[in-house]
C-alpha cells in the first residue's frame, strides 16, 4: 500500500479528517461557545470525592504545564471547582493563569517550609470563578535543599492540601522536570499520576525511570498512588514517527491512554504570552478542542470509577 493510500485509521484522533484543518467560521464559533460554556452549566460531571492529580514527567518540554493549565481551565469552565498547585520554580503555570508570582508574593514555598496554610497563598484566577492557583516564585528553587533536613519532608504538600478548608473537585499539581524532593512531595500528595508524553522517541526513553520512581513511592510512602492517565502531546500527524510512538504507548499502557491527543498547534504556544490558557485565548482552535475533549474524558473516567467503587 502506498503512503498516499494509507487509510484514515492512521490519522490522529485530534481531528476528524484532513478536510477540517481550517474549519468554517461557523463551526469554529460553535466550538468556541461549547468550550467557553457561557451559561455556566455543569456539563462535565463532578467526581464524588476530590481527585488529586500529579502531572509528572522528568523530561522537560513535553507539555506538563500546558496540560495542567488547559485541563484545569476546561474543567473549571464546565462546573468543577479546581485548584492548581504550581510546584515548578519556573512558575510557568502561574504565568499561564495570569497569577502574580514575583518575589515577595506568598507562594507554595511558604506552605512547604514555613507551614503557611494553603488557603492563605491560593489566588483566584481572573475571569474563571471556580479556579484557584497556588503560585510558585523563585524562592521554590531552594526548597529541594531546605526540605532535606525537615521532619516528614515527603508529606509536607499532602498535609497542606489536606488542611485546605475548601472542597475541590480536582487538584492539579504541576511538577518540575526532575525526580527530586518536590516531585516526591507531589507524588505523596496525589492519588493519581497524569503523564504527558511527547510523540517523539526521546520522550519514551526516560519513562521507565519515572514509572520505577512512582512504584517506589507507592511501596514506601503512598500506597494509593496509581498512574491513571497518559496524554499524548505535540502530535504531528505528518510524521510516521508520531504514529509509531502513539502505537507503542497504547500497546504498553492500554486504556490508561486518553483517546484524545494534543496536536502541535501554534495557538497553544501563543496563549501563555497573553497570560491565558488556549481555552480562553482561542477557544475555536484545534488545540483548545483537543484539551476540551481530554478534560471530558478525564471527567467521565472519574464518574465510571466512582460507579465501580460503589458497585
Amino acid at each position: 500500500m502506498t503512503e498516499e493510500a494509507v487509510p484514515d485509521a492512521y490519522v490522529s484522533r485530534e481531528t476528524p479528517s484532513r478536510d477540517q484543518d481550517d474549519p468554517p467560521l461557523a463551526m469554529e464559533a460553535m466550538r468556541a461557545v461549547q468550550i467557553l460554556n457561557p451559561s455556566g452549566e455543569v456539563t462535565m460531571p463532578r467526581p464524588d470525592r476530590p481527585r488529586i492529580m500529579c502531572v509528572a514527567n522528568q523530561k522537560g518540554g513535553v507539555g506538563k504545564t500546558t496540560t495542567t493549565v488547559n485541563l484545569a481551565v476546561a474543567l473549571a469552565l464546565h462546573g468543577n471547582r479546581v485548584l492548581v498547585v504550581d510546584l515548578d520554580p519556573q512558575g510557568n503555570a502561574s504565568t499561564g493563569l495570569n497569577v502574580p508570582h514575583h518575589a515577595g508574593v506568598p507562594d507554595v514555598y511558604d506552605c512547604l517550609i514555613d507551614n503557611v496554610p494553603l488557603a492563605e497563598v491560593a489566588q483566584g484566577v481572573e475571569g474563571i470563578p471556580d479556579l484557584w492557583c497556588v503560585p510558585a516564585t523563585i524562592d521554590l528553587a531552594g526548597a529541594e535543599i531546605e526540605l532535606v533536613s525537615v521532619v516528614a519532608r515527603e508529606s509536607r504538600l499532602a498535609r497542606a492540601i489536606a488542611g485546605h478548608p475548601a472542597e475541590f473537585d480536582y487538584v492539579f499539581i504541576d511538577c518540575p522536570p526532575s525526580l527530586g524532593l518536590l516531585t516526591v512531595n507531589a507524588l505523596c500528595a496525589a492519588q493519581e499520576v497524569l503523564i504527558p508524553i511527547q510523540c517523539e522517541y526521546y520522550a519514551l526513553e526516560g519513562l521507565n525511570q519515572l514509572i520505577n520512581n512512582i512504584n517506589l513511592v507507592r511501596q514506601h510512602l503512598n500506597p494509593t498512588l496509581e498512574v491513571s492517565t497518559i496524554l499524548l502531546t505535540m502530535y504531528d500527524r505528518r510524521t510516521r514517527l508520531a504514529d509509531a510512538v502513539e502505537q507503542d504507548v497504547r500497546n504498553h499502557f492500554g486504556d490508561k491512554v486518553l483517546q484524545s491527543v494534543i496536536p502541535r498547534n501554534v495557538r497553544v504556544s501563543e496563549a501563555p504570552s497573553y497570560g491565558q490558557s488556549v481555552m480562553t485565548y482561542d477557544p475555536g482552535s484545534r488545540g483548545a478542542t483537543s484539551y476540551f475533549e481530554a478534560a471530558q474524558e478525564i471527567a467521565m473516567r472519574g464518574v465510571k470509577e466512582s460507579v465501580g467503587r460503589n458497585v
